[in-house]
């Protein structure tokens, strides 16, 4: 008798451009587009750093050289999660 082999789902996700505008993020055959404006963080990080995703769980996506984390809703409605300014800086 043998047991079925039970491993961890883990999901594709990859950042399949990086423009002058921002980065446009694939997971589960959606893409995403991450404009600067919105996501200044990738604006002037290295490729390689932003090149190293993970997504964590479900629609949870994670730049650890970055410390950045996004969840689905944020990158489809960054609008309703304005970046605060806290002494002169960005607030993830």
């Amino acid at each position: 008798m043998s047991s079925p082999v039970h491993g961890i789902p883990s999901s594709e996700v990859e950042v399949t451009n990086i423009s002058s505008h921002g980065i446009w993020l694939l997971s589960d055959d959606t893409e995403y587009f991450l404009s600067y404006d919105d996501f200044p963080w990738f604006k002037d990080a290295p490729v390689g750093q932003i090149l190293n995703v993970e997504e964590s769980s479900p629609g949870h996506f994670h730049w650890p050289d970055l410390d950045v984390d996004l969840s689905k809703e944020i990158i489809e409605h960054p609008e309703r999660y304005p970046l605060v300014s806290k002494a002169g800086g960005y607030a993830p």
